[in-house]
């Protein structure tokens, strides 16, 4: 019996799911309720009546129904405030996001079996190998969510692999011919439905190592649409604070298959605003679209130092790679080719590319690694000067390399100087002179009570913070584990006594 290897890399706007097969790596096909076929799930989800429905069952309850939507509730666990207690409203009711992930990949997994190209293989091949993708920029609420709701949905996931990191093996596996013994690196440009990501991969035969990334979490194929729905807004003479919710909704839903739509020679865009149709100039959108590409070109820059087209062609970059489904966009590539010049690629399937190099990341034949990076920074404000102010300490850069099986450790030791330690975890994208800038996620916080008669329970938060004679108290330990998901837990430990405090932030 072959087990079933699957990556799977749910999107923002779509879900899509590639298989290994005998050394190809082909994207599964699902069925809608017609019996067509098509290369992904909508990510899509609806309240009808008391019942939550998902993906094509969703849209279908939209159309003969009216049953209102959800969409791109992927986009929720980018926000720094995310938890597993965080909530989405669907139809007046609020549904734990957590619980919302898990329907809609439970109901990824039933098509799978019932009714997509791979029902028939399941019949008679178990499903326990599945690679699953995150933003490389995912902090660890976001990491934790994700892998928890595959768990919860019955999926035995082996591997969780930053996207662009995934996409870099599908460049590789597609586009091996442009590189060589001076041409080692691909720059690869992720744009999907809700974030951006960036990353620098040295490639070495079938070895691949992450040199660097850069990200936006919150810029994707969402924010090309609201610009296109504005400019729609502006052709008709009106404004959103006069449209409905509904309303707005579906101009956003018209301004998305617009933009689909286009091809490099399209003029005009038609589009409907408040049940009117509206003409949208394509230079206009691309005009209002361009500050949205130019933060990526920023971001991309720094991973290669600056370089223009004429630089490049002097470098060891073989190219840039456009993945994700916003790159569709033909303002994308025509950007950037300004910039970089001819070595800018696209996938032949760019919504694909992550599930695509998932599979690969899962077939033991193809012989493929992975050396990847933590991608962002983990730090800790401690309390200073009897509790007078903090100090940040970043404890993690975002270069540090992840296991690829096991766990890395980082110890701290020292004597506590106070009689309650307040440490507020972060993480961040850049550190600028000592102190974390970019997006910034709270990780957590950990009251640990250095003096033992503060170990009765009490509420530590209300405690004041005071030194302890001349720093002369225990000595404790912090200890920082980063596993091959880049999920961080800390543990604080008083080595005189053995009193620990743990916490695995992200949930």
């Amino acid at each position: 019996m072959v087990p079933m290897r699957l990556g799977i890399d749910f999107g923002t706007t779509r879900t899509i799911a590639a298989h290994v097969d005998r050394g190809n790596y082909p994207v599964v096909s699902f069925l809608d309720n017609e019996g067509d076929s098509h290369d992904y799930i909508p990510t899509v989800a609806g309240l009808d009546e008391d019942r939550l429905v998902y993906g094509f069952d969703a849209l279908d309850a939209n159309h003969a129904r009216g049953v209102q939507l959800v969409r791109s509730f992927k986009r929720e666990l980018a926000s720094p405030a995310v938890t597993s207690d965080s909530t989405v409203t669907i139809g007046g009711l609020e549904i734990p996001l957590l619980d919302l992930m898990t329907g809609f990949l439970s109901h990824v997994k039933d098509r799978l079996h019932t009714a997509s190209s791979l029902s028939e293989p399941l019949r008679t091949d178990p499903l326990n190998h599945v690679a699953i993708a995150v933003p490389a920029h995912a902090h660890g609420a976001q990491r934790f969510l994700t892998l928890e709701a595959y768990r919860r949905a019955g999926f035995n996931v082996v591997a969780m692999i930053n996207e662009p990191s995934a996409a870099g093996f599908e460049y590789t596996h597609r586009q091996g011919g442009t590189l060589n013994a001076r041409r080692t690196r691909v720059l690869v440009y992720d744009l999907g439905g809700g974030t951006f990501d960036a990353s620098l991969v040295r490639v070495d035969g079938l070895a691949h190592e992450i040199l660097g990334t850069r990200g936006i979490n919150r810029l994707g194929g969402d924010d090309f649409d609201a610009v296109l729905a504005a400019c729609a807004l502006e052709a008709a003479g009106t404004s959103i604070e006069r449209l409905g919710v509904d309303e707005y909704a579906e101009l956003l839903l018209s301004a998305r298959d617009a933009k689909e739509g286009l091809a490099p020679q399209s003029r005009r865009m038609l589009l409907t605003v408040a049940g009117k149709d509206v003409v949208v100039r394509v230079d206009d959108f691309y005009k209002a679209a361009t500050p949205l590409i130019e933060q990526t070109i920023d971001a991309i820059s720094r991973l290669v130092g600056g370089l223009d087209d004429s630089a490049l062609a002097d470098s060891d970059v073989a190219g840039v790679y456009l993945v994700g489904g916003a790159s569709t966009l033909p303002i994308v590539a025509r950007q950037l080719r300004e910039h970089f010049g001819r070595r800018v690629h696209r996938s032949p399937m760019p919504a694909g590319s992550a599930a695509v190099g998932l599979a690969i990341a899962l077939d033991p034949e193809a012989g493929y690694s992975l050396e990847d990076r933590l991608s962002r920074g983990v730090g800790v404000f401690r309390e200073r000067d009897g509790g007078a102010g903090v100090t940040f300490d970043p404890v993690l850069s975002p270069d540090n390399r992840l296991p690829e099986d096991g766990e890395v450790r980082i110890s701290r030791r020292y004597r506590a100087a106070h009689n309650l330690a307040w440490y507020r975890f972060i993480e961040y994208s850049l550190l600028e002179e000592g102190q974390p800038r970019g997006d910034i996620a709270p990780l957590g916080e950990i009251l640990f009570p250095v003096d033992p008669s503060l170990r009765d329970g009490r509420e530590l938060s209300l405690v004041s913070v005071e030194r302890s004679g001349n720093g002369g108290g225990p000595e404790i330990e912090e200890m920082y584990t980063v596993d091959s998901t880049g999920l961080v837990r800390v543990s604080v430990r008083d080595l005189e006594t053995g009193y620990l405090v743990e916490a695995g932030f992200g949930g």
